[in-house]
């Protein structure tokens, strides 16, 4: 193996101790239990044999129309024309293959941890969280309240499509914001729906300061939150490398979960079952806590901060943002029902949530109608429908091409 990548192992004590924990049937007593399972209606979706509670969830999730739109929801880089890039539907894919794979070794619900990966970015908008942070800015403008996409998340399954969600699954989503990293992750079970309903209200009229005290209910919800982070540090600069924004000698900081996506991924994935077996929490090292930390920050400054890049969004992103903004907010409140946000997203809700919900979609509050709709556009979709409305703009969006 080449010396230059240093791939940790679990300890031969804990080895030796989970080992004889699966030859002996052992169960973590901390997993979550199916049978505890909360709906908002208890009476529907009643789990069996062959489609227990979170496969449920599972299901729901990827049967949404919305999440087919993962795939053409750019993670960082918007504007490149190449599918090596990372997109919503692999990030997703990924935080679930590296939390189940910690679940797995804890003894944790997989299923659970399952259906929170692969939904925690279902409210994710168009143009990574550049795009989040200037439908913030609108919606706060028009309403003095705060977007933030794990909450919009939560959103979309339990109040846009009424999807009936497990209160486990939607608290997991709401909790899973992973640019808040910790030390210790210490869940709390004792949460109810009413619980759930004030965070979620609290998210939207104090924004960052809600969403920084959100604790996960479950273990599993935990490992999904630190699983975030985990899959998108590493992947991020190797995507950087690929759309040229750094070389591949970039001189990240040495630490001991290591510079690159493979090392990172297995080296924190060995740390937390190192310091997590038989805990009712999850525990970093004190070293891989501060070097994850530093990992993030050295990330913000040479990536997410790029200004090459964050020029891009602010000179034709954001005014493209403002423009469709006003345009829908003013077609819903004429009722111009010739509009896309009719014939495109009010009627297409309205059928959606015909099973679950007797309640009409335009019953809403019309900002939040707009927001619904441009969040769960498309990178595409929102070009393409912004070049249908405002055929004179000069703002138009110059990809960058495979072969430059």
């Amino acid at each position: 193996m080449d010396n230059k990548y240093k791939y940790h192992r679990l300890s031969k004590s804990l080895q030796k101790q989970i080992t004889n924990d699966l030859e002996n049937g052992w169960v973590n007593p901390y997993k979550f239990n199916d049978n505890n399972y909360v709906r908002r209606d208890n009476q529907r979706d009643i789990p069996n044999l062959w489609r227990p509670t979170f496969i449920r969830d599972c299901d729901k999730i990827l049967h949404l129309p919305l999440y087919n739109r993962y795939s053409d929801k750019t993670q960082v880089f918007s504007f490149y024309n190449n599918d090596d890039l990372s997109r919503r539907g692999l990030h997703v894919q990924l935080v679930s293959r590296i939390a189940r794979n910690i679940g797995r070794v804890l003894g944790l619900n997989l299923d659970l941890i399952e259906a929170i990966a692969l939904g925690h970015d279902i409210g994710h908008t168009p143009f990574g969280h550049a795009g989040e942070r200037f439908l913030n800015e609108l919606y706060n403008a028009n309403t003095g309240r705060f977007f933030n996409h794990n909450v919009h998340s939560a959103r979309v399954l339990d109040k846009m499509f009424v999807r009936n969600m497990t209160l486990q699954t939607l608290d997991g989503i709401l909790c899973h914001n992973g640019e808040f990293e910790q030390q210790e992750y210490r869940p709390n079970t004792q949460k109810t729906f009413n619980d759930y309903d004030t965070e979620i209200e609290a998210c939207y009229t104090e924004g960052k300061s809600a969403i920084e005290r959100l604790v996960p209910c479950t273990l599993e919800g935990c490992v999904v939150r630190i699983s975030d982070m985990i899959a998108y540090i590493g992947k991020d600069r190797q995507d950087a490398i690929n759309a040229r924004i750094i070389s591949k000698d970039y001189p990240f900081s040495e630490s001991t979960i290591g510079v690159g996506n493979a090392e990172m991924i297995n080296n924190m994935v060995v740390d937390i079952i190192e310091h997590s077996y038989g805990k009712d929490y999850i525990l970093l090292s004190e070293q891989a806590y501060q070097d994850l930390s530093k990992a993030k920050k050295e990330n913000y400054e040479v990536i997410y901060k790029n200004d090459i890049i964050n020029a891009e969004y602010e000179k034709i992103i954001k005014p493209m943002f403002c423009d469709l903004y006003g345009k829908l907010l003013d077609d819903l409140k004429s009722e111009n029902t010739e509009s896309w946000i009719f014939k495109h997203h009010i009627d297409f809700m309205n059928t959606q949530r015909g099973y679950y919900s007797g309640s009409q979609y335009t019953d809403e509050e019309p900002n939040q109608i707009v927001v619904d709709y441009i969040a769960s556009m498309t990178d595409d979709y929102f070009v393409q429908l912004y070049e249908l409305l405002f055929p004179d703009s000069t703002h138009r969006i110059k990809y960058h091409s495979y072969f430059e």
